[in-house]
């Protein structure tokens, strides 16, 4: 059996699309931080979601 639809689970996927709405909505809420400061740190240090995450100050 398979997750509904929706309810991804993007921690086994290495990088960030910013254009892809639930991905953002995920990582915003599990390092509870707003999608100005995610697109921020993306633009800063790439789409590699470990580098993002240490910009943050957050683990993955």
């Amino acid at each position: 059996m398979g997750k509904e639809k929706g309810q991804r689970d993007f921690r086994g996927e290495d990088r960030l699309d910013l254009t892809e709405r639930h991905q953002m909505e995920y990582w915003m809420k599990r390092w509870g931080v707003t999608r100005d400061q995610l697109t921020a740190a993306h633009r800063k240090v790439g789409k590699f979601i470990k580098d993002i995450g240490d910009e943050l100050g957050k683990k993955r």
